[in-house]
């Protein structure tokens, strides 16, 4: 059975968003989030379910067309096919556990890459 500590997996990076495997099969990817202030991961509609639950900071988690204010604590699921991104508040760090399954695939997360590219949270031509 994986365990881990999640001050333990902990890492930033100045560039974008940090995650820390935990776990992954076939069926689920677990991993930690680590965001520094107004980082984010983009918007996409993956083909699985997430559970992403706010250890510390505060945040943005969106759910299809619904943006939910989170802190620490939340907890807040998006089923597969929905659109959903995660932003930390521009004044403080972010971290979360996410839940994914079954886990997104490459092709999935094009979307993900292209809006770190451009540095956009909605790369579909949204907001910034």
């Amino acid at each position: 059975m994986p365990a881990t500590d999640i001050d333990a997996e902990r890492r930033y990076d100045d560039e974008r968003f940090a995650t820390s495997g935990v776990f992954r099969s076939d069926r689920m990817k677990v991993v930690c989030g680590y965001f520094e202030p107004g980082q984010f991961i983009p918007v996409h509609a993956p083909d699985s379910d997430v559970a992403i639950t706010v250890r510390t900071g505060s945040g943005t988690v969106r759910e299809g067309g619904t943006d939910h204010r989170v802190e620490p604590g939340d907890v807040v699921v998006v089923e597969a096919g929905t659109e959903r991104g995660v932003r930390a508040d521009d004044g403080e760090r972010l971290e979360a556990l996410l839940v994914t399954a079954p886990p997104p695939t490459d092709a999935e997360h094009g979307p993900v890459r292209e809006g770190i590219r451009r540095g956009e949270f909605d790369p579909r031509g949204g907001e910034a």
